[in-house]
C-alpha cells in the first residue's frame, strides 16, 4: 500500500487516471443499480437519500480527522453544490425514471462536450491539435448512439438528461477553479457541497407529489452502493480527477462510464443497442484509446498572458 501511494504521488497523472477508471466502473453499473432501484423508490426521494447521507457518511470522517470547519467561500460552496449534486444528481434519477438506462447514460454524458465550452470560456483551457482529434470519434459515437432522428414520443426524461449533463459541466468547471484558487480540501469539498445540493432535493419531496417508496432490500441495496460508492467515494474522486488533470481532459476520460452503462443495461436490463448503437460505441472506445494517447503529453494547455514578458512567464510557469 506505501508503494503504491508513493507512485501515486509521484505519477499524479497516473493517480487520476487509475481513478477515472475506477470511477467509470462504479458510475457505469450504477445505471441499472438505479433503474432497478425506482421501481421501489420515486426519484426525488431516492436522489435526496443517496446525496443527503451519502454527506453524512464524510462528516464523521472530518470530524475525528479535526478536517471539519466552515466551508471557505461559502457561496460558491452552495453554488457548486446545487449544480454537481442538486441539478446532476436530481435530473438524472429523474430523467431515468421514464427513459431507457442506456439512452440516458449517453444523454447525460453529452458532459464531456459542455465541459469543453465552458473550460475554454471560465479557465482559460485550451486543447491541442490531438485531443481536438479525439473529439471527433466521440463526439461522433454519441450522435449515433442516441440517433436523434429516431426520437419520438416524451421529449421530457431526455431533456432532463441533457440538463444533468449541463449542470454536471458547470458544476466540474467550479469545482476545478476552487481547487485551483482556494487549495480546498477534496474531503471537506466533496461533504458540503453534496450536504447543500442534498437539501433542496429534500424540501423537492415534500413539495411535488410522488408515488410512495417500497422498502425493498433490493433498493436498501442500491441506496448502500448509491450513498458509499457512487456518491461518497465518487465524488471525492472526481474532484481529485479535476485537480490532477484539466477539466476537459477529465470529461472526455469520464465518456467510459455511458459506454458502461450501456454494456450492463444490454446485459442485465435487455436493452440491446443497435447497429447504430453498436458502432458508436466502437468509435468511443477508439476515442478513449487516443486519449490515452494524449495523456503521455502535457494534456491541455493554458492560454499565455498577453502582458507578461518571457522572463516572466516563464517565472510564472515554474512557480
Amino acid at each position: 500500500m506505501k508503494n503504491i501511494r508513493q507512485t501515486l504521488q509521484g505519477k499524479p497523472r497516473l493517480g487520476a487516471v487509475a481513478a477515472l477508471v475506477l470511477l467509470s466502473l462504479i458510475w457505469g453499473y450504477n445505471w441499472v443499480v438505479m433503474k432497478i432501484a425506482l421501481q421501489d423508490a420515486p426519484p426525488l426521494l431516492f436522489a435526496a437519500l443517496r446525496t443527503f447521507l451519502g454527506a453524512i457518511c464524510l462528516l464523521p470522517i472530518l470530524y475525528f480527522q479535526g478536517r471539519l470547519r466552515c466551508p471557505q467561500n461559502p457561496l460558491q460552496i452552495v453554488l457548486l453544490g446545487l449544480l454537481q449534486t442538486t441539478g446532476f444528481i436530481g435530473f438524472m434519477t429523474w430523467a431515468l425514471l421514464a427513459g431507457a438506462a442506456g439512452k440516458t447514460a449517453m444523454l447525460v454524458y453529452l458532459m464531456p462536450f459542455w465541459v469543453l465550452i465552458l473550460a475554454g470560456i471560465f479557465l482559460n483551457e485550451r486543447l491541442d491539435s490531438w485531443q481536438r482529434l479525439v473529439m471527433v470519434p466521440a463526439f461522433g459515437g454519441l450522435v449515433l448512439i442516441l440517433e436523434p432522428w429516431h426520437f419520438s414520443g416524451d421529449l421530457t426524461p431526455k431533456l432532463l438528461a441533457l440538463g444533468s449533463g449541463l449542470c454536471w459541466a458547470g458544476g466540474s468547471v467550479l469545482g476545478k477553479r476552487l481547487c485551483k484558487t482556494t487549495h480546498a480540501d477534496l474531503l471537506g469539498l466533496t461533504a458540503w457541497q453534496m450536504l447543500l445540493g442534498s437539501l433542496p432535493l429534500a424540501a423537492a419531496c415534500f413539495l411535488i407529489p410522488e408515488s410512495p417508496v417500497t422498502w425493498s432490500s433490493y433498493l436498501l441495496a442500491a441506496l448502500a452502493y448509491n450513498v458509499v460508492l457512487c456518491n461518497a467515494l465518487a465524488f471525492i474522486l472526481w474532484f481529485y480527477i479535476l485537480k490532477k488533470l484539466p477539466a476537459g481532459i477529465a470529461g472526455l476520460g469520464s465518456l467510459g462510464t455511458p459506454l458502461l452503462g450501456v454494456l450492463a443495461a444490454w446485459v442485465q436490463l435487455g436493452e440491446r443497442p443497435g447497429l447504430s448503437a453498436g458502432i458508436g460505441m466502437g468509435l468511443i472506445a477508439c476515442a478513449l484509446f487516443l486519449l490515452c494517447r494524449s495523456w503521455r503529453g502535457v494534456g491541455c494547455r493554458q492560454k499565455r498572458p498577453r502582458n507578461l514578458e518571457p522572463n516572466e512567464e516563464l517565472a510564472r510557469q515554474l512557480h
